[in-house]
């Protein structure tokens, strides 16, 4: 494996896509909390954390399900040579000290935050994952904290609650229907997920009734007059695509969970543009 090939496996180690998505959502929350015209230094400070934080997390991940993956996903990086898994532990803690610094420069609420959520990803493969639903709900705080996290940076926790919680509640779906799609590799691990310890089918009618929990969330903000008809227009689309996404996970879960994704971004695109109106409508 030449140096090309590794420093390509240490890009991939990081999921780069996942770690700059969940830089968006910082900014999300900090844009919703309406504090990006407060200064855009806080609010970078935060989005790079998230990124660098994000990209350790995948990390270590990669590095304690490398056994997991030579049977579920044999193309990642550890699995099939570009990284050895001493190389993903230090990627993992330069990606950590980086965002441990960064973070130590905003307030006080965010750096509790950040401390809280860098404990939960490092612990996240080796305690939480192999526990029946605790490691969904774990994966789900984690991506709902991400908005929390850009309104601390501004000074305003609360400011997102709502996207806080439609996004945890459609990511702990969204969660319970991908380790539907892991069962054969997770059972050869012997590890006891969400899907293997109740069966497929009631994991899916708890990853259902979780999203319907978070679509109807997703409607206070324009029942409270936070936001208006801008918001309403974008939001439902993104509901009824989640919904379906879920109602298709019974029968072909890769797909399912992808239209929920996709539900989630444009749930956010909804957020944006109801601030946004608020801003300059």
């Amino acid at each position: 494996m030449g140096i090309a090939g590794a420093v390509r496996g240490y890009g991939e180690l990081t999921r780069p896509g996942n770690a700059v998505a969940a830089g968006i959502l910082t900014f999300t929350g900090a844009f919703v909390a309406g504090g990006v015209s407060q200064g855009l230094v806080p609010v970078a400070a935060a989005v790079a954390t998230t990124v660098l934080a994000t990209g350790g997390g995948n990390a270590v991940n990669d590095y304690f399900d490398r056994e997991i993956d030579e049977v579920n996903r044999p193309g990642r990086p550890i699995p099939r040579g570009a990284v050895t898994p001493r190389g993903a532990l230090a990627e993992t803690g330069l990606l950590f000290g980086s965002a441990i610094g960064l973070a130590l420069t905003l307030p006080p609420t965010a750096i509790a935050i950040a401390v809280v959520n860098l404990l939960l990803l490092v612990a996240y493969t080796e305690f939480f994952k192999a526990t029946p639903g605790l490691g969904n709900v774990v994966v789900a705080f984690l991506t709902g904290s991400t908005f929390l996290f850009g309104g601390a940076a501004v000074g305003d926790l609360f400011g997102a609650a709502v996207l806080f919680a439609l996004s945890g509640l459609a990511t702990l779906a969204r969660e319970v229907i991908k380790d539907i799609e892991d069962i054969a590799g997770d059972r050869q691990e012997g590890l006891s997920t969400l899907p293997i310890a109740v069966s497929e089918r009631v994991a899916l009618w708890i990853a259902a009734v979780s999203l319907t929990v978070g679509v109807v969330a997703s409607a206070v903000p324009y029942l409270e007059g936070t936001f208006g008809v801008a918001y309403l227009a974008v939001v439902i689309p993104a509901d009824a695509i989640m919904l379906f996404g879920v109602w298709k996970s019974f029968t072909a879960p890769g797909e399912g969970q992808r239209r929920l994704k996709l539900g989630m971004f444009l749930a956010i695109a909804a957020f944006l543009l109801g601030q946004t109106v608020i801003i300059y409508g």
